[in-house]
């Protein structure tokens, strides 16, 4: 039977799929057999001619996995599928049998297995199986996931412990992720002390990073359902600021920090003009990654051809500019398949940060 983790978070977006992909990378370079399942898949996403959770898909394609991804996403919450359960038209039982025979298979198919959890540690109670009931029903020792600070996170941690304790899951492992690189080794240091009598291990996740945190600009386009147009390239840059063009002309292009995502109002022909002119230019193509032309008004036909013929990145929504900014911001990226550069970093900073050894020393 194969090796296996639970990988938990106390919250969203504390990192379980960059944990995951880190992990998944590392054990491969000690196990012959290393699979992935995601019990519960909250993202359902169109795979062939069936339906699987985004984050199976990312990791088959990432891995080469793809003959393993139906078993790797079992129970896949579609819209509606809570009432069903609660109406008693699915039961607890029939998506309990489905997740442990999923995972069970790959058990015998795999020689160290990682089990992603989805949210915090109740996701799922809804349908009886919480991220906890999960991994006690398939006897996974756990690695919990926090964020990055002192305070909050150690209740966090201390919540989430509650309900793992509850259904009776061994955790293993304690993980703060995104830390602050200047107080990583406080933030660990007290972290120790406040579970000392625990016992599981704290280990340090990953340093807070705007490359990994940051979204491409494809992923901005899908944000908004709209084209975007640029060179495959370029749709795959990843954007490290976003800025209003709020400013004047001469202001907004003197500010542009590197890797920036411009919003400029559809009405804003002089701007938009200049920065097709400009984006020629070696300096300023590394600072504009590309520009989201916002609001109602049509963009002049003079503009537009100017831009058709530039090599200036762009995209187009009819939105306001002010609530475009507030989506581009308020905004999580998710790593996808197409997201080379994230991957890439994300296995070897994986290298440098955590120790597989250790990590799977615990797991025995």
């Amino acid at each position: 039977m194969a090796r296996k983790v639970f990988i938990a978070a106390t919250g969203q977006d504390c990192g379980k799929t960059t944990t995951s992909l880190s992990l998944l990378h590392l054990a491969r370079q000690k196990y012959k057999r290393v699979g992935f399942i995601k019990p519960i898949g909250p993202k359902p996403s169109r795979y062939d001619d069936f339906w699987v959770d985004k984050d199976a898909v990312l990791v088959a394609k990432v891995f080469e996995l793809e003959g393993d991804i139906r078993l790797m996403s079992p129970v896949v919450v579609q819209p509606g599928d809570t009432r069903k359960v609660l109406d008693g038209v699915v039961t607890k039982a029939q998506l309990e049998q489905q997740l442990v025979a999923a995972c069970r298979e790959l058990e015998k198919r795999c020689d160290f297995l990682i089990i992603e959890g989805a949210g915090h540690s109740g996701v799922g109670s809804v349908l009886g199986l919480s991220n906890a009931r999960v991994a006690r029903l398939l006897d996974a020792p756990v690695l919990l996931i926090s964020g990055g600070g002192i305070g909050h996170v150690i209740d966090d941690v201390s919540m989430n412990l509650a309900l793992y304790k509850m259904e009776g899951a061994d955790v293993r492992i304690v993980m703060p992720n995104k830390l602050i690189a200047e107080k990583r080794t406080q933030t660990l240091n007290y972290m120790n002390k406040a579970f000392a009598d625990q016992d599981f291990i704290v280990h340090g996740g990953f340093n807070y990073s705007p490359i990994l945190a940051g979204p491409t600009l494809q992923h901005i386009a899908k944000l908004f359902n709209v084209p975007l147009r640029a060179t495959q390239e370029q749709a795959r840059q990843i954007i490290k600021q976003t800025q209003l063009a709020a400013a004047s002309t001469e202001k907004v292009v003197e500010i542009l920090k590197e890797s920036t995502l411009l919003l400029v109002n559809s009405s804003r022909d002089e701007l938009l003009v200049m920065l097709a002119t400009l984006h020629h230019i070696p300096e300023y193509r590394a600072k504009l990654s590309g520009v989201l032309i916002s609001g109602a008004n049509q963009v002049a036909k003079l503009t537009q051809q100017v831009l058709d013929d530039s090599e200036l990145p762009f995209m187009r929504t009819e939105q306001l500019t002010s609530s475009s900014f507030m989506m581009v911001t308020q905004n999580v990226s998710k790593i996808t398949a197409e997201d080379l550069e994230k991957i890439n970093m994300v296995k070897a900073l994986a290298e440098q940060d955590l120790d597989f050894d250790l990590i799977d020393s615990k797991l025995d």
